[in-house]
């Protein structure tokens, strides 16, 4: 069975990277777009603008190749739920600009401000790869888009890159390199858009 001090790590790896000793692990000067590529980056901005619910079968990849899969579920802006199947006792969500880890196996919650978060990114109101956000990658090919961000002002922090299919354009999931080096990878499948999420999901845990 996977240690689970080891997988609170990677969960914590792939949703929020703390501030640690930076390390040379990705590239963070902002990549040159041809006009081509910007039309796409543009065609993005606006497509996940668009999200105001999301759900979706999930499937982690952490950095030492263990596995695990849940349900997630996003309502824009601001509001986000991560739910691991079992027997995984860890559970994520996003609500009131705070982000709560709770293990449940041992009564424990870690709390983060939302905008700390890779996925913060997603959960705004305008949805920008710009300004206090740089676009450091970009590739096209096989039919899929991958784009790569950090935080303009921390990209020590680690790097966030969203994953879509061109035709039709849509996330397919997203990996994050943390501080260290250390990347933990998301794909999505069975996506559903739109429709209405009920609000009690993203009640935020508190330990009992």
């Amino acid at each position: 069975m996977m240690n689970r001090s080891f997988l609170r790590a990677a969960v914590l790896a792939a949703l929020f990277p703390v501030s640690l000793p930076c390390v040379a692990f990705a590239q963070t000067a902002p990549v040159h777009l041809r006009p081509a590529d910007q039309g796409w980056v543009s065609r993005i901005e606006d497509t996940l603008g668009k999200v105001t619910t999301l759900q979706a079968h999930f499937r982690q990849t952490a950095a030492d190749g263990s596995v695990t899969e849940g349900t997630a579920t996003l309502d824009r802006p601001g509001r986000m739920r991560f739910d691991y199947d079992k027997p995984s006792p860890l559970l994520l969500v996003a609500n009131d600009g705070r982000v709560v880890f709770q293990d449940r196996s041992v009564d424990q919650v870690t709390t983060l401000p939302l905008d700390r978060t890779p996925l913060g990114l997603l959960l705004r109101p305008e949805f920008k790869l710009s300004g206090d956000v740089t676009v450091t990658g970009f590739e096209h090919r096989d039919g899929q888009i991958r784009i790569q961000l950090v935080r303009t002002q921390s990209a020590g922090e680690g790097s966030l890159t969203l994953v879509f299919s061109d035709a039709p354009l849509a996330l397919e999931g997203w990996s994050v390199v943390d501080a260290q080096g250390r990347t933990t990878t998301i794909a999505l499948s069975d996506v559903h858009l739109g429709g209405t999420v009920p609000q009690s999901l993203f009640v935020l845990p508190k330990a009992d």
